[in-house]
């Protein structure tokens, strides 16, 4: 998948040439699909306002900006997408001033709009472990059910996101050192230790469910049966999983590599088993990984590294949820609260 949105036939030749730099720039530095097609997406949107204003990107001054970002408000757009685009008109103005082709990023000089507190929603330790011993692995299990909660383990014991928990391969466990091998975003590597129920439940997985998803199936039909589990193949699908269905850790019914729509539709269906309340997705489980690490004791750069994030900031929401999860306690036991 190219991250690169197509130009419109009115977008003159200055600013469909910034708009590639960018993404040749994106490109090279293995910035994620998905972000570089969003970066495609919103900077052609600017682009597109602005050929009439102003013919080259070159031209563009503060004020210019600051009268798109004020367009973006009277659209009624949140503050967090506004945030977001002003993020990737940045990186254009970056582009160019790194190639020579500007002497200041015009984008620097706005503030970034104010976003509203968002918490990530965690599962209490005790909620998560009723939702994967709900899973059943034992004697009279299928495949699918051995499978599911050999995935969930593993999602919660490493914090992992969805791309990554379909694009692991079978050689990326190493069952030795108790590790999993992950490749995140903008194709960085990490190894994060996985515990021994988690690796237990994979090694049940690789021993009695794997080998039966993949074998052939006799047709097509059968293929997309009563599960109706397919990998997922919307063209907007956010990464491309590493190596072919051969390699892929977790396979569908069909004996194909998950997508992450699967991911997310199986854990859907457990959590509406158990009564789990809310909505639960797999970032649901990666947020109560971090923050049950948290509260037992590891450090922000521990769980940062654990995480993948390329910035402390990024990790520090989890000191928030925290935050407000001892006032909540507060407001609730103390006589003068």
């Amino acid at each position: 998948m190219t991250g690169q949105a197509p130009s419109p036939p009115s977008l003159g030749e200055p600013w469909r040439l910034a708009l590639a730099q960018l993404d040749q720039d994106l490109l090279r530095t293995n910035t994620a699909a998905r972000t570089r097609r969003a970066y495609a997406i919103d900077t052609l949107q600017f682009a597109a306002w602005s050929q009439p204003r102003v013919s080259d990107p070159a031209a563009a001054d503060p004020r210019h900006v600051r009268r798109y970002i004020s367009h973006l408000s009277g659209l009624g757009l949140s503050a967090a997408t506004v945030a977001r685009k002003l993020a990737s008109i940045r990186a254009l103005f970056r582009s160019l001033r790194e190639h020579g082709l500007i002497e200041q990023n015009p984008a620097d000089l706005l503030a970034t709009p104010r976003r509203s507190s968002h918490l990530p929603r965690v599962l209490k330790a005790p909620e998560a472990a009723r939702l994967l011993d709900s899973i059943p692995s034992g004697i009279g299990s299928g495949p699918l059910e051995i499978r599911d909660r050999a995935l969930f383990e593993l999602a919660y014991a490493c914090g992992l996101r969805a791309e990554e928990i379909v694009s692991l391969n079978v050689e990326d466990i190493d069952h030795e050192a108790e590790q999993i091998r992950v490749e995140g975003k903008g194709s960085k590597t990490r190894y994060v230790p996985a515990g021994e129920i988690a690796l237990g439940a994979l090694r049940h997985y690789l021993e009695r469910a794997r080998p039966a998803l993949a074998e052939p199936r006799p047709s097509h039909a059968e293929h997309r049966c009563a599960d109706r589990e397919r990998p997922d193949e919307h063209p907007s699908a956010p990464t491309a999983p590493r190596g072919g269905d051969r390699q892929a850790l977790f396979l569908s019914r069909s004996g194909r590599r998950l997508g992450t729509s699967d991911v997310r539709r199986r854990l859907r269906t457990w959590t509406g088993r158990v009564g789990v309340a809310g909505e639960v997705s797999p970032h649901t489980l990666r947020h109560s990984f971090a923050t049950h690490l948290l509260d037992g004791g590891a450090d922000l750069r521990t769980i940062q590294e654990l995480l993948g994030h390329s910035s402390i900031s990024t990790t520090q929401v989890y000191t928030r949820v925290e935050s407000a999860r001892l006032r909540s306690a507060y407001a609730r036991s103390h006589p003068r609260a």
